[in-house]
């Protein structure tokens, strides 16, 4: 999120949020947010540079390292979510925390395992 996606009182707006892509999530009028990524369509963007293996792809890079570093960086996203939680704000905590869900998809797609995988442990 950008310094100007905060409001004079340091609480950030999500009207005003933008992603590294630069695009913008903005509020439809039932108060949700349009262009927002959901896990399932991250985990299909994930999946298919999985299958496409586009040159460059970080993503294609962290699968290629194997299951072991993908739960290395697991571990040290979840620290970082914890930190961020305890002595950052709540912008920066939602960040790590996406940062942590995108890991944890990627470790998903090298074992092979779906989002109902998961969902039916809930």
């Amino acid at each position: 999120m950008t310094a100007d996606a905060v409001d004079v009182t340091g609480v950030a707006d999500p009207s005003r949020a933008s992603r590294p892509d630069g695009t913008s999530a903005v509020p439809a009028q039932d108060g949700s947010l349009v262009g927002v990524k959901t896990f399932d369509d991250l985990f299909q963007e994930l999946t298919e540079k999985a299958r496409t293996r586009p040159e460059g792809s970080g993503t294609v890079a962290e699968l290629d390292a194997g299951v072991h570093q993908i739960g290395k960086k697991i571990v040290e996203e979840a620290a970082e979510v914890w930190m961020a939680a305890e002595y950052e704000g709540d912008e920066r905590t939602s960040e790590e925390i996406s940062q942590l869900v995108y890991h944890l998809q990627v470790l998903m797609i090298a074992k092979g395992l779906t989002p109902a995988d998961v969902w039916r442990h809930l």
